[in-house]
């Protein structure tokens, strides 16, 4: 099958389900050794981390779920906030019996894995945070129609369109091959990056029943997950952060931002687009490897 994720031993991962939250998570695990929990974002699924599971899993137990509402995951019709998702994801580990491991997250994944250090700081080891601007620290001004916004290339036009209720799932239904590829690879830096391997199985995934809904209910939490990182940011998070940043996307905005909510930051900053994962798997995976495991 073509949209198998593979260990380092050529072996595929494991699918299994867990009950969490009050919600039914999909998730992939595979290798060995200190549990590393992998958060992808929007509109993405578990399949995103594929090129890099076989990179990691001769160091780590990667554990690679679908958060709520995406993939094979259940779909209800709320929770969509960064806390809550956050919840169900500490609730996953801790029903794996991994009471304390490492973190990273890419995109809303890692607004998403943010939160589940904010919230669970006894049990983050080190945490690596990617290509995100939280709400409060720069997402919603990145999405203002500015001259600037448009000639630095970074306008987030979405972040208002996902907001608005029934709009999108109304214009996208029908098109979600052609929106959200095109959307996608207009991020990246190498649109080959982004195989169709991985838009099948990301337009699968949006869809089926309900499909579509939960990624614009991500955005349109926008509000209530600002009120979450202003207040979490108070309290400064101790343990180690890498940031890691496209040059061609956020830049080094990432550690700029991360300096005011953590203590301990360090940054890196690839050649390349948004989707770190695809475009630069072995990168990104030498740069866990050396800083989980030093």
């Amino acid at each position: 099958m073509e949209n198998l994720i593979l260990d380092h031993r050529g072996n595929p991962a494991t699918h299994h389900r867990a009950t969490v939250n009050g919600v039914r998570l999909h998730y992939v695990i595979a290798g060995s050794g200190p549990a590393l929990l992998l958060v992808h974002g929007v509109p993405k699924t578990s399949f995103y981390w594929h090129l890099i599971f076989p990179l990691l899993t001769e160091h780590f137990t990667i554990v690679a779920p679908d958060v709520r509402g995406f993939g094979d995951s259940d779909k209800p019709k709320d929770g969509y906030d960064m806390e809550t998702i956050a919840a169900d994801l500490a609730e996953l580990m801790t029903q794996l019996g991994h009471d304390r491991f490492y973190l990273h997250g890419e995109d809303w994944g890692a607004a998403f894995a943010y939160a589940v250090a904010a919230l669970n700081r006894d049990r983050v080891l080190k945490f690596s945070f990617a290509e995100k601007l939280l709400p409060g620290f720069g997402l919603e001004d990145w999405s203002h129609l500015t001259l600037e916004n448009v000639k630095a290339r970074h306008w987030l036009w979405h972040v208002s369109f996902f907001h608005v209720p029934d709009v999108p799932e109304y214009l996208i239904q029908g098109k979600e091959r052609e929106f959200w590829s095109t959307w996608m690879k207009a991020e990246t830096y190498d649109p080959h990056a982004i195989s169709e391997i991985a838009v099948n199985e990301f337009v699968r995934c949006c869809t089926g029943p309900g499909g579509l809904r939960p990624i614009f209910e991500v955005y349109r939490q926008t509000f209530k997950n600002q009120a979450f990182t202003k207040a979490q940011s108070e309290r400064k998070l101790q343990m180690p952060l890498l940031v890691i940043g496209a040059e061609h996307f956020t830049g080094d905005f990432g550690q700029k931002q991360a300096r005011l909510f953590a203590e301990d930051v360090t940054g890196e900053l690839y050649d390349c687009g948004h989707s770190l994962a695809l475009e630069r798997p072995e990168k990104l995976a030498d740069s866990l490897r050396t800083f989980f495991i030093q």
